[in-house]
C-alpha cells in the first residue's frame, strides 16, 4: 500500500485560515481600517442564513460520514469513499460550508475584511488539504474515485 492510500499528507487543519480571516478581519476592522461590508436591514438576516446554511452543511456532511463509518479527520485515513448526500453535489462539502460561514461572519461584523483574505484561503485550502486529501482517494479507491471526479464538481 502506497503512502498516499494510507492517510493524506494533509498540511494545514482546514477550520484554521477561514478563522484566521475571521479574526484578523476583526481586528483590521476595529482598529480604524474599516471596510465595511452593510445591506441595510438585510444584514444581519442574511448574516445568520449564510451561518446557517454553512453549519447545516457541516452537519450533513458529519452525517453522512458517520452514516459511511469514515472520518471527518483531514489528517486521518478515508475508510470508505462518500458519494452520497452532500457529496452528490460537491466533492469538498464541509469547505463550502465554510465559505458561507466566512460570508455570514463578515456581515455580522459589518466589515469586508474576511472576504478581502478569501483568495488567500482558497490557495491554502485548495493545495494545502484538497490536493491531499484527492491524492489519497484515487490511491486508496482507484476508478470509483475517478469516476466520482468525473462526475462531481469539486466546489459546486
Amino acid at each position: 500500500m502506497s503512502a498516499h492510500a494510507r492517510k493524506p499528507a494533509t498540511l494545514i487543519l482546514p477550520p484554521a485560515p477561514y478563522a484566521a480571516a475571521m479574526l484578523g478581519g476583526w481586528w483590521l476592522d476595529r482598529n480604524r481600517l474599516s471596510l465595511p461590508f452593510d445591506l441595510g436591514v438585510m444584514t444581519h438576516p442574511l448574516g445568520w442564513l449564510a451561518i446557517g446554511i454553512g453549519g447545516a452543511l457541516f452537519a450533513w456532511t458529519v452525517w453522512t460520514f458517520m452514516r459511511h463509518r469514515t472520518t471527518v479527520n483531514p489528517f486521518a485515513a478515508a475508510s470508505s469513499l462518500c458519494t452520497s448526500g452532500p457529496f452528490r453535489h460537491s466533492r469538498n462539502p464541509i469547505y463550502l460550508g465554510d465559505w458561507f460561514i466566512l460570508a455570514g461572519v463578515s456581515l455580522l461584523l459589518g466589515t469586508f475584511w474576511p472576504l478581502v483574505f478569501a483568495p488567500l484561503i482558497w490557495i491554502m485550502i485548495r493545495f494545502g488539504v484538497i490536493r491531499h486529501e484527492e491524492v489519497h482517494l484515487e490511491a486508496k479507491f482507484g476508478d470509483a474515485y475517478r469516476d466520482y471526479k468525473a462526475r462531481v464538481r469539486r466546489w459546486i
